[in-house]
């Protein structure tokens, strides 16, 4: 690769981190407060996953930038600035309910599976590896809430209404993972990474077909609300500033 290449798969890893790193946050939320015992543990080892991903592609990147101290991983989760993140919306919002959490990690998960698939064929041997790598741990959060979707779309009336009312509203974000992430179009020619719009059709068909067996059906409108990766929430500062707020205490201290 050129170094414009290098530079610009560097901001592509550096988002794909961020959605990794910030949606493992918002799952880690879940320690001691979900409905069953198991999915305490079960959420926490999934959060745990989603960061070590996140610490996959931060590596990747800074090998990509070389000896960039802005890249190196610490820094990129502890000592960036909030409006530096790269992050989909999506993931910066509030856990919510059970209901809420299963449905934006299906979306979530089903978009990763599709995007690992492509990735593990990138012309670029790290990147290949890396993304066939997490793609097979990838397929056991997929089940998991895969499976969670069919359990509360078909359980109660309550359980119903709650998981529609989540696919209502985490709809139309979710199509923002499919919008052209930061240095995409640098990439894309040399099928070092795939178009992003173009992996919406298998991501459409596949959670739609989940959902209608589910007794559940996406609404209408599906425009993302932004497409620029750096307008975030109000919900990401507060996330980071107590994700950050440890290491910034002595930015000195080896971890």
């Amino acid at each position: 690769m050129n170094d414009t290449q290098k530079q610009a798969l560097a901001a592509y890893l550096i988002a794909l981190g961020d959605d990794e790193l910030i949606l493992g946050h918002r799952d880690s939320e879940w320690a001691g407060h979900a409905p069953i015992l198991e999915e305490d543990i079960a959420f926490a080892n999934l959060a745990l996953d989603e960061i070590g991903h996140a610490v996959v592609w931060y590596e990747l990147a800074s090998d990509a930038t070389g000896e960039n101290p802005e890249t190196h991983p610490n820094h990129l989760a502890y000592f960036r600035d909030v409006h530096d993140f790269r992050c989909v919306q999506m993931v910066e919002l509030p856990k919510g309910d059970w209901a809420y959490t299963i449905v934006r990690q299906y979306l979530f998960d089903v978009a990763e599976r599709i995007r690992l698939t492509a990735l593990a064929q990138s012309n670029y041997p790290p990147l290949a590896e890396a993304a066939g790598k997490i793609k097979g741990e990838e397929l056991y959060h997929l089940r998991h809430s895969a499976a969670w979707v069919k359990r509360l779309g078909l359980g109660t009336a309550e359980s119903n209404i709650r998981m529609q009312h989540a696919l209502n509203e985490l709809w139309a974000l979710a199509h923002q993972l499919f919008m052209p992430l930061p240095g995409e179009n640098d990439l894309t020619p040399d099928d070092i990474v795939p178009v992003s719009a173009n992996l919406l059709p298998e991501w459409e068909a596949v959670v739609r077909t989940a959902f209608a067996e589910a007794d559940l059906t996406p609404p209408a409108a599906n425009t993302s609300p932004s497409r620029d990766r750096s307008v975030h929430t109000p919900y990401l500062i507060d996330l980071v500033t107590e994700m950050q707020k440890v290491a910034r205490l002595d930015p000195d201290a080896t971890w």
